[in-house]
């Protein structure tokens, strides 16, 4: 029978529309705890690795292939995120790597079992140094480590704010935390500034934390952002002045909000995300998550959930293969410039060397103050 050449063209196109289909995603899975504590700083992270997943995918994904981003909430819970990250592989046998989690001890519940099945894990905001030690091989890391952040806040208050003298207040129940004032304390001891009081408390404890606090030039306070705004609301509410300087851990807009009234804060974090930036790559980011999710101001994690997904990415086009053994063999030679900064990998570190971001909260609001890379870093 003769068929018409249109109809020819149709059944060409419709092969070819047919074997694009056939060929299989491309599957990231990504653990983040989108319920519980660790939740404010989870649901940026995860939003902004699904922009980047969904940005990829509009451009024509990767290898010619689309970008299958599988999000799994871990809801704060040790014993979830095992459990669900091993019913990953179990949904998705071909998931190429993994990423996610903001948290240490978070991250190892997670990473040991990606581990045991032989793919790469990419923290985007867990930031132990220790990390790369205790899951040899399969776990990077997509920002700095807490003794650059520490190192970075110790310097920034003795350099720049002339603090001699220290009062340290760590949450004594987050290995984040334990590290981060470890780090501080060190390299402010070596800068010559001394350390009146080093104290560790319980979430909820935070009455027992600040009493009979000597006077100090600055307060540091090493927590998470489910206590990092109280304990700070707290010390304001104890008619103490003095400057409180805090690591990533209290990069969350929401919460400050709510606290128009307090003042002398500062943090270390990735990124300065605010509308006044102008940094280019900042710019692209803000309105494409804008558009995203409206209503919703992007923070540091945020941008690195979108930084840590077109790492992977960028790794899996440099591979040429979305196989777990050819992508973990080619990151550490990906270079990416990324919203958080330059990241890549040097001398065999599985850590990336990135400047700190130093944040000031006032009015309820966050400051940009500048950024800069520690002279000394603590080793971990």
């Amino acid at each position: 029978m003769h068929r018409p050449l249109g109809y020819l063209a149709l059944l060409a196109a419709l092969a070819m529309s047919c074997g694009a289909s056939a060929e299989p995603d491309v599957v990231l899975g990504a653990v983040y705890n989108l319920t519980g504590s660790q939740a404010g700083l989870d649901i940026p992270s995860s939003r902004g690795a699904r922009l980047a997943a969904d940005e990829a995918n509009r451009k024509g994904g990767v290898l010619g292939r689309m970008v299958d981003l599988v999000v799994v909430d871990g809801e704060t819970a040790p014993e979830v995120i095992v459990e669900r990250t091993g019913a990953l592989f179990d949904t998705h046998p071909m998931v190429t790597a993994l990423l996610g989690l903001s948290d240490t001890d978070m991250l190892l519940a997670a990473a040991p079992v990606a581990a045991r099945h032989g793919r790469l894990f990419v923290t985007s905001g867990a930031t132990s140094p220790e990390l790369p030690a205790e899951v040899p091989t399969y776990l990077f890391l997509a920002c700095f480590g807490d003794n650059v952040q520490a190192a970075a806040g110790a310097e920034w208050a003795y350099g720049r704010r002339g603090a001699r003298t220290a009062v340290v207040l760590f949450n004594a129940t987050m290995s984040y935390a334990q590290l981060l004032h470890g780090y501080f304390e060190t390299r402010f001891r070596e800068l010559g500034g001394k350390v009146l009081l080093s104290r560790g408390y319980a979430p909820g404890s935070y009455d027992e934390a600040l009493a009979d606090l000597p006077a100090a030039d600055i307060i540091y306070v090493a927590a998470g952002p489910e206590d990092a705004v109280a304990m700070t609301a707290l010390i304001r509410q104890n008619g103490i002045a003095t400057p409180v300087l805090g690591g990533d851990g209290f990069d969350s807009e929401g919460p400050w909000q709510g606290h128009p009234d307090i003042d002398a804060v500062y943090f270390t974090t990735h990124a300065y995300l605010g509308a006044d930036n102008t940094d280019p790559k900042v710019i692209a980011f803000r309105d494409a998550f804008a558009k995203a999710y409206p209503g919703d101001e992007p923070d540091a994690f945020a941008a690195l959930g979108y930084d840590t997904v077109n790492l992977l990415l960028a790794a899996v086009a440099r591979a040429g293969s979305d196989d777990p053994a050819d992508v973990l063999s080619a990151l550490p030679g990906v270079r990416l410039e990324g919203v958080t900064g330059s990241l890549s990998y040097q001398d065999g570190s599985r850590i990336p060397t990135k400047s700190v971001s130093i944040v000031e909260i006032s009015g309820g609001a966050r400051h940009f103050l500048g950024s800069l890379l520690p002279t000394r870093i603590p080793p971990p």
